[in-house]
């Protein structure tokens, strides 16, 4: 007997069927419950229907039989064979017939496959057939017609006698053929592919897709189940996590095949797999026995049992354990709060005599047992242990838990504190977190230095991670003065102070902060320290243009053999990565980030490498990769909705994609909703870039007074800064709001304070955003021609870094310039074809369409259409196309008109035009398969 793939079977139906005249085949299609039998079977009906076979499916179940004939297709047979084929009619195939004896089926079936041919054959679910009915099979085995290709498929845990698929020994005659197919469970790549067929590929993050496939087991049926019952406890969500798997629970028809198959064991068997619901885990035998209490006769008898039965299953060299461990999770809630706890008790004393001991599992195990002094005991040990080990997530989850519990006495809490303060920074930050370590620095009897440790992580968390700078910066200056007698850490808390991004101090305080800090980690001899505050120097040395940043990278990066520095080299590379991204040197950003996120991922530094995320994101947006960019940004947010540092990346850059394509209700929603306006609460070089937007929208809306006042704050924060590397963003729109507002001379002294505090500091970005402002301003002033020419200069270094959509819209600056001169019209028309060209395939759909409406009071004559309207028929025409593809986006018809230099009446007409003609194509789409409204 030979065994096949999955992958041949297809090959073997074919292979059968064409030489069953021949030589009969046999085909045994073994596999758990749910793991693809059924499915497989109707591909094998499917198959053999495409090849123009006959085929008959048995099903078997308790309460009989049931027989369905499916004949071949009239086109197979001879046409004087069927009165119907010759009138065109199709032959439906006889209704499906149930029995209830061996008898009656052989006599329905023997004419079935008597009729000569070639036949296949398919019984389903063998393992439920009675006696009577697996000697019918036997004797069709032993004598199998030349035509026949038979197929049994069984859940071989379910049969009646172990590895006899109908009840005893079969005498196959040797012109049969017989193979044998395995079912194996899903691999982890199988099991993302079903997932992403029905969640959508940015719904489904990696750690979810490994929760999903540790928890099911890989049978295709539970990942089935467990998806959809996702999709209803959770609801619709741009991104699900590995805890929204825990927290849906088993799937109902696991539950209930797993508790059936437990109900029919003995007390004995009963608690062999109560325990193995306890441990959790694929568990040796003795650790069984152990658990449920039982000597080890009878525990193996038990446990013999419970293999038998099907509810467990050996899982590797003498470990057992659930086909599927949500199985366990549905033993588990149904066992009885005593009987649970007890064993919790047992299986916590299995594991504390292991070596290593597991004691992120003992810790949970003591817990659940009651045993308070125990448990705080494991937290302690698995909190370092996982932090060990990179895993600082997990290592806050166990301490958060412990620490939250009331009756954890103030010495345990004043132990485990630093390592929850410890792990937070390098995690992803949750409000238990902060709350948490709040609570226990109100504690006055806490000694002043584990205080200052305690104080040093929450201000960095809230500067990091809750995008609470100026909370953090309160923290970190107090941890300064507790952390008197502890140099090395009073250094970490200096060097975050130095940091400029994260709060709205002016920069010479930062900058005393970063001489504090680099002289007191050079005094403390210690190397960890040392990096630490390397990492934070870099992002700023670079910030404000010291070129020894490049040398201090690169001593950081030398320094990766110490697993205790990793992070901090990480944190470097991200932090120099996203400092040059806003600076405009975008040819190393890329190279910066991939190494700084494989270190953060090999040192478990989840915040650093979230932070590196957030950058990629920009760095896509910048450099012109808009492709999928809006999908993966919000599910950038989704996932780090807990962390406003990191999310306004995926914030901003979904703010500006919106507005780019003329979705500007969801563009304030970005950048100025949910009562978080990044203007106010992001860091500094968003808020900026916030800022910019909001500006030029309202510019777009001709709303002067709101575009020149929220110039005139976001350019007040950065004057406080000082860092005024980060206006490149916001520059050209600031400038050109409060010259329109009427304030020349106010837009004239913000070009001057500009160029002024870039003096010995500026970047490429820089350099383009002052070009491009002065070329606005020159056109404020009428001088066109130098207008152009700031715009070509900012061109230009678009080009160089590259940045595609800025460089587009400078030229397109630069061409309009050219026309309001009158300057060699016809290149500057050409220009803006270009534009509009390279704006839609970009992505930009609303600025092609402003583009377009100022070709149009440009064209040349010859190219105007004739006077008179053209007949479009029930077809929109090219404006009214473009007018409802902007409302589409969500646009009012004001704004529609101030993008198109039409009147709001011009545009209220277009979009009832457009209406009338869409209604009677399709009442179910406003606009190429979108829907919208204009107001």
């Amino acid at each position: 007997m030979s065994t096949l793939s999955d992958a041949t079977w297809e090959r073997w139906l074919k292979q059968s069927l064409a030489h069953a005249g021949q030589q009969p085949a046999l085909l045994l299609v073994e596999g758990v419950a749910g793991v693809g039998k059924s499915r497989l079977v109707q591909r094998l009906l499917e198959a053999a229907e495409a090849g123009s076979r006959p085929s008959v499916l048995l099903t078997f179940a308790s309460a009989g039989v049931t027989l369905a004939h499916r004949p071949a297709p009239e086109a197979a047979r001879p046409a004087a064979a069927s009165p119907a084929a010759r009138v065109g009619r199709v032959t439906p195939p006889p209704p499906p017939r149930v029995h209830s004896d061996a008898v009656a089926l052989a006599e329905d079936l023997a004419p079935l496959l008597e009729a000569g041919g070639p036949v296949l054959l398919v019984a389903e679910d063998v393992h439920r057939a009675d006696g009577d009915s697996r000697e019918l099979l036997r004797r069709l085995l032993e004598q199998p017609p030349a035509g026949l290709a038979t197929v049994l498929a069984y859940r071989p845990e379910e049969l009646p006698e172990p590895g006899l698929v109908l009840g005893g020994t079969v005498h196959y005659p040797a012109r049969l053929s017989v193979l044998r197919l395995r079912l194996a469970p899903l691999d982890p790549q199988e099991v993302r592919e079903l997932v992403e067929e029905r969640l959508g590929a940015e719904a489904c993050p990696p750690e979810l897709v490994a929760r999903i496939h540790e928890r099911s087991g890989g049978v295709p049926q539970v990942v089935v189940d467990l998806v959809r019952q996702l999709e209803d406890v959770c609801g619709p969500r741009e991104r699900y996590t590995a805890k929204d798997v825990d927290a849906t629970g088993p799937p109902v028809r696991l539950a209930e095949l797993v508790l059936g198959r437990l109900a029919a064991l003995a007390d004995d068997g009963r608690a062999v797999v109560a325990a193995a619901a306890v441990l959790d885990e694929p568990a040796a035998a003795e650790d069984l026995y152990a658990v449920a209490s039982l000597p080890p006769d009878y525990g193996r008898q038990a446990l013999v049992a419970a293999l038998a039965g099907a509810v467990l299953q050996e899982r590797g060299q003498d470990l057992y354990g659930f086909p599927a461990p949500l199985a366990g999770d549905a033993v588990y809630r149904e066992l009885p709060g005593p009987l649970r706890q007890a064993m919790h008790r047992r299986a916590g004393d299995v594991l504390a005599h292991r070596q290593p001991v597991p004691y992120p599992r003992l810790a949970a195990h003591r817990r659940h047992a009651g045993q308070l002094r125990g448990w705080l005991r494991a937290v302690e040990q698995a909190a370092q242990q996982c932090a060990e080990a990179g895993e600082h997530q997990s290592a806050i989850d166990l301490l958060e838990q412990a620490l939250s519990h009331p009756a954890v006495p103030q010495q345990m809490r004043a132990r485990l504190a630093p390592l929850l303060a410890h792990s937070a920074v390098l995690a992803l930050h949750t409000e238990q977190t902060v709350q948490v370590l709040r609570q226990i620095l109100d504690d006055e009897s806490l000694p002043e230095a584990v205080r200052g440790q305690i104080r040093l992580d929450l201000g960095l968390v809230l500067y990091n991670q809750a995008g609470m700078g100026l909370q953090g910066w309160v923290e970190l200056e107090q941890a300064v003065d507790e952390l008197a007698e502890r140099p090395p850490l009073a250094a970490r808390a200096m060097s975050a102070l130095a940091m400029p991004v994260m709060s709205s101090v002016p920069l010479e305080r930062n900058l005393y902060w970063l001489e504090r800090a680099r002289s007191t980690a050079a005094a403390s001899g210690d190397a960890e320290v040392r990096a630490a505050v390397a990492a934070n120097c870099i992002a700023v040395l670079l910030e404000t243009g010291d070129p020894e940043a490049w040398d201090v990278l690169e001593e950081l990066r030398a320094d990766t053999a110490d697993p205790d520095r990793l992070q901090h080299v990480a944190r470097g590379l991200v932090n120099a990565a996203d400092a040059v991204l806003w600076l405009g040197y975008l040819p190393r950003v890329g190279d910066l980030l991939e190494e700084g996120l494989e270190l953060a991922a090999r040192s478990g530094a989840s915040y650093v490498e979230q932070d590196g995320r957030g950058s990629s994101l920009m760095l896509d947006w910048v450099s012109g990769r808009w492709e999928g960019l809006a999908a993966r940004a919000r599910a950038f947010v989704a996932e780090t909705a807990v962390m406003p540092g990191p999310a306004a990346d995926a914030r901003v850059v979904l703010g500006l994609l919106s507005l780019a394509q003329g979705e500007w209700q969801q563009m304030a929603a970005w950048l100025a909703g949910e009562g978080r306006p990044l203007s106010h609460v992001a860091p500094l070089p968003h808020a900026a870039t916030a800022s910019g937007a909001l500006i030029r929208t309202a510019l777009a809306r001709d709303d002067l007074e709101t575009a020149a006042a929220e110039a005139a704050a976001a350019w007040d924060r950065l004057r406080d800064k000082g860092v005024w590397a980060w206006a490149a963003e916001l520059a050209p729109w600031a400038v050109e709001a409060t010259a329109r507002a009427g304030r020349r001379p106010a837009a004239e002294e913000m070009i001057a304070e500009y160029e002024a505090g870039l003096k010995g500091r500026m970047g490429p970005a820089a350099e383009a955003a002052l070009h491009w402002s002065r070329g606005v301003l020159a056109d404020a002033e009428e001088d066109h021609a130098q207008a152009a020419e700031h715009y070509r200069r900012a061109n230009a270094l678009y080009a160089e870094m590259p940045r595609p959509y800025a460089q587009i819209l400078t030229s397109e600056a630069a061409a309009e310039a050219a026309l309001a001169s009158g300057d060699d019209v016809e290149a500057a028309v050409e220009e803006l074809v270009g534009c509009v060209q390279l704006l839609s395939d970009l992505g930009a759909g609303w600025d092609a369409a402003r583009v377009r409406a100022t070709l149009r009071a440009h064209q040349p004559a010859e190219t105007q259409r004739p006077r008179g309207r053209p007949s479009y028929g029930d077809q929109l025409s090219p404006r009214e196309q473009e007018v409802i593809d902007l409302a589409s986006s969500g646009l009012t018809n004001r704004e529609i008109a101030t993008t198109l230099h039409l009147s709001p009446r011009t545009v209220e007409q277009h979009v009832a035009r457009a209406r009338r003609k869409l209604e009677s194509q399709s009442r179910q789409e406003l606009s190429r398969g979108r829907t919208g409204r204009a107001r």
